[in-house]
């Protein structure tokens, strides 16, 4: 876990869409999710998208959190995702959606 993630104070979420655009997840700028936020859009701004490398990245970014997230496969669901990213070699387009922006809004029952 690095101090080189960025500032994400003017990003409201991260919305998260497979290869043929259907929303896989959202990850809020809220307690509990703000450290994946970072993570992940460090990533989809250094790699363009979350792939397999843009994951292997992220998860060094985790720290210990990897190895509990091993231990305890759904405690972690985004680091569970980049697992299943890496093993299926997938890849997924993130759009950042800056606060007071709407965006598409991936959010079930909104």
């Amino acid at each position: 876990m690095g101090s080189d993630l960025p500032d994400v104070s003017q990003i409201d979420r991260l919305e998260l869409f497979a290869d043929d655009y259907t929303p896989v997840a959202v990850i809020e700028n809220r307690d509990g999710q703000r450290l994946s936020l970072q993570i992940y859009y460090h990533a989809a701004r250094t790699f363009g998208g979350i792939g397999p490398k843009a994951a292997n990245s992220a998860l060094l970014r985790y720290g210990e959190h990897v190895a509990d997230a091993r231990r305890n496969p759904g405690k972690h669901p985004n680091i569970d995702r980049l697992f299943d990213i890496i093993i299926n070699d997938r890849f997924l387009s993130v759009h950042a959606v800056a606060a007071g922006e709407r965006g598409s809004d991936t959010r079930k029952g909104s």
